[in-house]
């Protein structure tokens, strides 16, 4: 009998295809079609944190420097005047071996499939993940495969997608190239199923643990370094595990005090699945088009349920312009003499900004890097947003129109990210939550996983539950 392969008969069984895939049974923890125990998620893994860090350092990952930007301290403090001007520090994590924090949530990953004899790796991603992977891959002589979305229906790609898919062949990968639509999830369900090798998700318990290494190493270096911890690290966000996993390290290292601050770029009007928004945008993460969605919902990921559960961490959410990313980015080579990629460059902008806001004797991290190469290189991303009408110009990125124009400040005080609402975007989650898993009634657990999840008060939670119409206690 020929195996259907249509689009719904693969999503009809995609639960099946995860649980070979990734060696976990997701039903083991569900509460309620509502909740899950997310820390017995957490915890399913095995490692502990110093497993973690073991597997990372046996790996060459991890221990990345964190480097004070004083150039541009000073600068944040000529702008800010008085008393302004907090400490900025960066955690590079270009020092890793595939050049981005994502090393850390492959090595978890990759060393967990050699541990139960998968034969090869999977991802789904842009790039710099896949080129994580392809890295521990290639260190365990284990099988790599990444699918990217890189064209548009004209076979247009984004220079900086392509050269991810250069990285990703250069050590090793098979790189399969896909236009944007639904075919991403489709083909990847299809090659885990016929080929049995593991699913290097982002969004497992696994990529979320690698990270909350980083997380820890911040915590001690800067309570070992200064007598205290920091009181902002801001986190490129996109799906998520970024945020999550470094939130959870703090905690892991003492720093529940520290704001955890969640940093992307302004796509808004953009949609992400669009043939022709596609190559409107300059960035192909760390911006609104992932943050929002997920943070409102984290389970629209390749996984049951996601271990990237941002808003159980966030405290602040900012968004940043392309052309303020563009101008950090030139700042931080120029002033600094680092020369780095797109994706915590977008996090530099709002620290600079947030630094000015700040009291001196105050520190911020930026919490991570990563490489850059010539189509990742903000020069190759303007010229390519040239070609596709996009208006470059200097003056003030309020003015900016995503997909028609990108303006670079004119000034550095003109760097001002703008403040998510985080009740309403936190409101948008527990009705997501309710409506898209279709629940009727909840129970007391379920009143404490939406707790959890939104950090919303219990009057806020019981007020969405009566305004969805779900019977609750």
């Amino acid at each position: 009998m020929t195996k259907d392969d249509s689009y719904r008969a693969v999503m009809d069984r995609r639960n099946e295809i995860m649980k070979k895939a990734i060696g976990m049974d997701y039903s083991s923890f569900e509460i309620s079609p509502l909740s899950f125990d997310y820390e017995a998620l957490m915890s399913s893994t095995g490692y502990s944190l110093e497993d973690c860090i073991r597997i990372q350092h046996d790996a060459g990952v991890g221990n990345s420097p964190l480097l004070e930007l004083k150039n541009l301290t000073n600068a944040a403090r000529l702008v800010a005047g008085g008393r302004k001007g907090a400490r900025i520090f960066i955690k590079d994590e270009a020092s890793n071996p595939s050049g981005s924090f994502k090393d850390r949530r492959a090595a978890i990953s990759v060393h967990h499939a050699k541990k139960l004899g998968y034969k090869g790796v999977v991802a789904a991603t842009s790039g710099n993940y896949g080129a994580a992977v392809a890295s521990q891959a290639a260190m365990k002589n284990l099988k790599c495969i990444v699918l990217q979305e890189c064209f548009d229906s004209k076979g247009v790609g984004q220079p900086e997608i392509l050269e991810k898919q250069r990285k990703c062949e250069s050590l090793g990968a098979e790189v399969i190239q896909l236009s944007v639509g639904p075919e991403l999830f489709h083909t990847f369900l299809l090659i885990l199923e016929e080929t049995g090798y593991f699913n290097a998700s982002l969004y497992s318990a696994f990529g979320i643990a690698g990270i909350e290494t980083l997380g820890y190493e911040i915590a001690e270096e800067t309570l070992r370094r200064f007598g205290k911890h920091p009181e902002a690290v801001v986190i490129t966000h996109a799906g998520g595990g970024n945020l999550t996993g470094t939130a959870r390290g703090l905690l892991k290292g003492g720093a529940a005090e520290t704001k955890v601050i969640g940093a992307s770029v302004d796509l808004s009007g953009l949609h992400m699945a669009s043939d022709t928004d596609f190559n409107r945008k300059s960035f192909t993460t760390g911006h609104t088009g992932f943050g929002v969605p997920f943070a409102s919902y984290p389970d629209r990921s390749d996984v049951p349920r996601s271990a990237a559960r941002a808003l159980r961490y966030m405290d602040r959410y900012l968004t940043v312009r392309q052309g303020e990313v563009f101008y950090m980015t030139e700042a931080l080579a120029q002033l600094e003499g680092l020369e780095r990629g797109p994706a915590g460059n977008t996090s530099l902008a709002a620290a600079f900004a947030l630094s000015m806001e700040m009291d001196r004797d105050e520190i911020i991290v930026v919490q991570e890097t990563e490489y850059t190469g010539a189509g990742k290189h903000h020069l190759a991303q303007l010229s390519f947003a040239r070609q596709h009408g996009i208006e470059i110009s200097i003056g003030d990125p309020a003015t900016e129109v995503p997909g028609r124009s990108i303006v670079l400040p004119s000034s550095p005080e003109l760097i001002r990210p703008v403040e998510i609402d985080m009740l309403k975007l936190r409101r948008s989650l527990a009705g997501n939550l309710l409506n898209l898993r279709q629940v009727k009634s909840v129970d007391q657990r379920d009143i404490r996983f939406l707790l959890d999840e939104t950090r919303l008060d219990l009057k806020e939670v019981i007020g969405i539950l009566d305004d969805n119409g779900v019977v609750h206690p």
